[in-house]
């Protein structure tokens, strides 16, 4: 039997996110804006919550296609706040707009977003050594850093909290624990 993270549960789509996905180094702009998204609307939320709802924000959002989403008119917006399949927080559909509008002002400053969040770590993965529940911090100085950086450009929904826990599903940081199966060794 494999031993995963702490934090992981017996439902199969927590697992198969624990394995496939969670501290896997993600570059690509799309995904990287996917999880942006999943992690706002997750403030506040489980994160299984958010898992469970994950197909139908695909669709919603179309497929987390940030140009689509940054052109999002009033009446989207109110499709969005009736779609029972997610999230449907007024003030979270709203900053997925402007959120996409600002992630594209960041490619054209930055080439890709993905340059513009991985510079913060030189490209490279943190991996940290957690050994337990208690190991695993809830924000960092850097992830305090990234939160004022988004907020000073206009970003919504992007705490420290919230960035933490980004930097952690896109694989900035490695935080699985050092008894789960894919700590690095």
């Amino acid at each position: 039997m494999k031993h995963r993270c702490f934090w992981v549960t017996d439902s199969e789509i927590y697992k198969d996110y624990h394995d496939k996905e969670w501290g896997t180094p993600v570059f690509d702009d799309t995904t990287l804006f996917e999880f942006l998204i999943l992690e706002t609307f997750q403030a506040g939320l489980s994160w299984i919550t958010i898992l469970n709802k994950r197909e139908n924000f695909r669709n919603a959002f179309d497929h987390f296609d940030y140009k689509k989403v940054a052109l999002y008119a009033e009446n989207k917006i109110q499709s969005l706040l009736q779609d029972k399949g997610i999230i449907r927080n007024k003030l979270k559909i709203r900053s997925a707009i402007t959120n996409a509008q600002l992630f594209i002002e960041v490619q054209k400053e930055f080439g890709s977003f993905s340059k513009f969040i991985w510079s913060y770590v030189n490209n490279q993965p943190i991996i940290n050594v957690f050994h337990s529940k208690e190991d695993v911090p809830a924000t960092t100085e850097l992830s305090d850093k990234i939160s004022k950086d988004l907020k000073k450009r206009g970003f919504k929904f992007v705490g420290s909290t919230v960035m933490y826990a980004y930097m952690q599903a896109i694989g900035m940081v490695n935080d699985h624990t050092t008894n789960c199966f894919k700590y690095p060794n």
